[in-house]
């Protein structure tokens, strides 16, 4: 967000909170912000996934709560200079009504030290992907049909945060009593696995 003197603020009003479902990031923020067109995709900052480890995302990244929220650039390999973000073996696809699959979301783990011998660290990421150009992202947008691919294969939507072992979900909606999704399920059961390992090894 900007405000009139052109200060960029990445926290959110006292009271205010950004929770949208993975439905939402997937059609209002990232699908328009491939196609570079004017919505709500620009409260959230662009960053090089490379050069930020996560705890350096305070002030950089769009935060809510404890969750930090950005655009990055697809990339193969996240490897950073003083660790990497490891990927489970396990993607959840998103689906949007009846219109079908429109998305992916990815799980990584933050890892301190070179690849494969790191030491795993509470931090972990959701990663938002497009996975289908067609039918079903352009019914929400008809005005893009037929519009080049635009960046469609360049930008991911990210969402971090640091865990502490408790019985918190990474998603906003399990506080409003909604059912858990397989991979939210499969993040909350990484927390016993988490306990021991304090972010003082890694500030």
């Amino acid at each position: 967000m900007e405000m009139e003197d052109g200060r960029r603020v990445n926290h959110l009003p006292p009271g205010f909170r950004f929770c949208p479902t993975d439905e939402e990031l997937v059609l209002q923020f990232l699908y328009p912000k491939s196609l570079r067109l004017p919505c709500y995709s620009n409260i959230i900052p662009e960053l090089d996934l490379l050069r930020l480890h996560p705890w350096e995302l305070d002030g950089k990244a769009l935060m809510s709560g404890k969750r930090y929220f950005f655009f990055s650039q697809k990339m193969e390999n996240r490897v950073l200079e003083n660790g990497y973000w490891k990927q489970l073996d396990m993607e959840e696809p998103i689906f949007s009504g009846g219109s079908g699959k429109v998305g992916v979301k990815k799980l990584f783990e933050f890892y301190i030290g070179g690849a494969p011998f790191g030491m795993k660290t509470n931090w972990v990421m959701q990663e938002y992907h497009l996975c289908n150009w067609g039918t079903a992202l352009s019914s929400h947008y008809p005005k893009t049909k037929g519009i080049r691919k635009l960046d469609s294969n360049k930008w991911v939507l990210c969402k971090v945060e640091e865990h502490k072992g408790n019985a918190q979900s990474f998603n906003c909606s399990d506080e409003d009593g909604s059912e858990l999704s397989c991979l939210d399920e499969m993040f909350l059961s990484l927390d016993d696995d988490l306990d021991d390992i304090s972010s003082s090894h890694f500030l």
